[in-house]
């Protein structure tokens, strides 16, 4: 395990926040209605351009001209799960990142089966919390999941974030009181 507390990550982390706010990437976020204006305001402090998209009219043509798509799953209908769909295949299509955040994962049968679904569209990154890692991983225990909060510590989903990082060539962040990432099977960083 690699504790990213180091000076090399720091610099490599404002390396990073520099480009973001050089390039000003347009951010494409299917998101919750919750948390939908503080993604916004999030990626407008961190110099990207946010656009809140969920129409499966424009979908696919807005992820064709972004750098970039987020699917949270957190707010759920029969339009919705079209719409990420879409702009899933579009992003892998035309080569562009995108996170699967699985807000839920495993607190339903249909919730579980629309993740699972996202999945099978090769996210670029996967983050959750340690209770939706382990249920989307498939080694759900009876315990793990409470609606959207993790009843379990991120460290107790370092073996399903690493089996969800080999079997779809994902990177998998477990956030929590510490967070993990999951590149490599055996390379885990850790932010205290």
């Amino acid at each position: 395990m690699v504790n990213m507390s180091t000076k090399n990550y720091r610099e490599e982390v404002a390396a990073s926040y520099k480009n973001v706010r050089s390039v000003t990437p347009l951010v494409i976020c299917m998101t919750n209605y919750v948390s939908m204006d503080l993604m916004a305001n999030v990626l407008l402090a961190c110099g990207a351009s946010p656009a809140m998209v969920s129409s499966i009219e424009e979908v696919k043509d807005f992820t064709r001209i972004s750098n970039a798509l987020l699917i949270n799953i957190g707010t759920l209908s029969p339009d919705q799960v079209a719409s990420f769909k879409a702009a899933a295949e579009e992003a892998v299509a035309c080569g562009k990142p995108w996170v699967l955040d699985p807000v839920g994962c495993g607190a339903t049968p249909y919730r579980t089966n629309i993740c699972n679904l996202m999945l099978g569209y090769k996210p670029t990154l996967v983050r959750g919390n340690a209770s939706e890692i382990i249920a989307l991983s498939g080694a759900l225990g009876d315990d793990s999941i409470r609606g959207v909060d993790s009843t379990v510590s991120s460290e107790s989903a370092i073996m399903a974030a690493k089996s969800l990082a080999m079997s779809h060539n994902t990177v998998v962040a477990v956030t929590g009181k510490i967070d993990y990432v999951s590149i490599r099977p055996n390379f885990n960083v850790c932010f205290g």
